[in-house]
């Protein structure tokens, strides 16, 4: 789960994290009032869950309340189109206002989960303002990290050396080390699997604080942290990934294919979607139907999938083990039952009762192509596509 840019500074400064003045306003009215709370030059930054906003017309600067609600005016309402939206754009719903600051450095810090390392990572690096990515591609020698024991968190002295390395000494350690052990706690106590401030500025008069901050949180950690999911906006997210997690499919993520995917297993799914890109198609989705046996898991499935209207051909690829095939078999019955559906499906099946699947299938005589292996599955499924 995401959260906007001022819910995140938020959280952080509740664990000690330095984060300029500001307040979020809906309005162009409201953003005038915090404008002049702040008495003093402003930025105005659009709130939606993308990065780039700058570079889409969603930060302009201010330097009297009057202006700082003109150019909110402009702001909210507006459909944002920035490299991590993709070219639908997201509206803007609201923006903060906050003190304008001119850096003399930024940096860039966050944690993150290491998973080959199997545990959380500091990130540091002088390269603030830019995408870590890059940085990462073209220049990995800037980018400093410190492994942390989840068992006695980020020790002063780790945080001491990812501050000399980024130049923060002298009258500077002392805060650096101190925002660096606020930020982990607040990812630590949060269950956060990114906590990130991109630019860590360093102002003029000696301040050490967050320009930026995004958090990002565990999902299946949410139950511990209501006050947490009272912060989600499901406007900022995928429709049709907001309606699978009311149908109670959680692990389902839209792409930009055009084979949908019915999988019982994590691992299945990848090896799925793996399999159809090597066929010459491409997915038009994550979706683990998980190990259930749910005739309804399965229907609500399809319900998902054919509300995509990129969706040209659905595979439907079983390996039962603790789920039985002949569950999901009359599953995929029951949704040819309740619905239309206009796309061919591909169906393999495989595990504990097969055979009773199969039978279910094959008596309900329905319009399905079947496949033997996962190869051939992925490639019949590629070729109804092209066909759709």
């Amino acid at each position: 789960m995401k959260v906007h840019e001022y819910q995140a500074k938020g959280i952080l400064a509740e664990y000690g994290v330095p984060v300029p003045k500001g307040g979020v306003a809906t309005t162009a009215t409201e953003a005038g009032r915090v404008a002049e709370e702040i008495s003093g030059p402003v930025v105005i930054k659009a709130q939606v869950h993308a990065g780039g906003r700058g570079k889409g017309g969603g930060i302009a600067l201010a330097d009297t309340p009057q202006q700082a609600e003109e150019a909110a005016a402009r702001i909210i309402g507006m459909t944002l189109v920035t490299p991590q939206t993709g070219p639908e754009g997201r509206v803007v719903r609201s923006v903060l206002v906050e003190e304008q600051l001119k850096p003399e450095r930024e940096l860039y810090l966050s944690v993150i989960i290491d998973n080959a390392a199997g545990c959380p990572v500091v990130m540091a690096s002088a390269a603030g303002g830019m995408e870590i990515e890059e940085v990462a591609a073209k220049s990995p020698e800037l980018i400093r990290r410190a492994q942390v024991d989840r068992a006695i968190g980020l020790q002063p002295f780790q945080a001491r050396q990812l501050a000399f390395a980024l130049g923060l000494d002298g009258d500077l350690l002392r805060p650096a080390v101190q925002l660096m052990s606020s930020l982990y706690r607040a990812f630590a106590a949060c269950d956060c699997s990114l906590a990130e401030i991109n630019p860590l500025a360093v102002t003029s008069d000696r301040r050490v604080l967050a320009l930026d901050a995004k958090l990002n949180f565990d999902d299946n950690a949410l139950f511990r942290h209501p006050d947490i999911v009272e912060l989600r906006d499901k406007g900022e997210e995928d429709p049709l990934e907001v309606q699978a997690q009311e149908l109670g499919i959680n692990n389902y993520v839209k792409l930009s294919g055009n084979i949908g995917c019915v999988v019982n297993g994590a691992g299945l799914a990848m090896s799925t979607m793996d399999a159809i890109k090597l066929a010459g198609g491409e997915p038009a989705n994550f979706l683990d139907i998980g190990t259930v046996n749910d005739v309804g898991r399965v229907v609500n499935a399809f319900k998902i999938l054919t509300a995509d209207p990129n969706v040209k051909a659905i595979l439907i690829n079983i390996f039962g083990g603790m789920a039985r095939v002949d569950v999901i078999a009359q599953g995929v019955v029951d949704a040819q039952r309740e619905m239309k559906i206009d796309v061919p499906v591909v169906v393999r099946l495989a595990g504990t009762n097969v055979e009773d699947g199969e039978r279910i299938l094959a008596e309900a005589s329905r319009d399905l192509i079947r496949a033997k292996g996962l190869g051939e599955a992925a490639a019949k499924a590629v070729a109804a596509a092209r066909g759709a």
